[in-house]
Formats: structure tokens, C-alpha cells, sequence
């Protein structure tokens, strides 16, 4: 059995660390995906700890660079 390459490296590509990713705001941790337009049953369901191969990490613009 082969070594998974992506063992570390998925750790810091989750859902959680995502800026498509939305949490609910109820207890349960799930969250929603908002990376494609939503289907007929809306945006899909996730958990933080979940990962995708279109992740994209979620860097906040400090306030004083936002209109530079």
C-alpha cells in the first residue's frame, strides 16, 4: 500500500478554512458550500472538516488595503 501524499496537506484544504465556505448558525457544525450557483435544493451541505479539490483559503483584506 502507497504512502497518501495528501495526508498533511489536507489538513489546511478544508471546508472550514474556505471562503466558500458558510456555517450555520445552529449547533450542528454543518455548513454550506457557496463555491457554485445553488441547484433546486439548494447550496450543499457540509461539514467543516470535509475538502474539495476547489478550495480556496480564506485571507481576509485588512481594512486600511481594502481600496488601495
Amino acid at each position: 500500500m502507497t504512502k497518501d501524499l495528501w495526508e498533511y496537506r489536507s489538513k489546511k484544504m478544508r471546508c472550514e478554512t474556505c471562503m466558500f465556505f458558510v456555517a450555520k448558525i445552529d449547533e450542528t457544525g454543518i455548513g454550506r458550500c457557496r463555491r457554485n450557483a445553488p441547484t433546486l435544493k439548494g447550496w450543499p451541505a457540509i461539514f467543516p472538516a470535509d475538502w474539495c479539490g476547489d478550495h480556496k483559503l480564506y485571507l481576509p483584506i485588512p481594512l486600511e488595503n481594502a481600496n488601495a
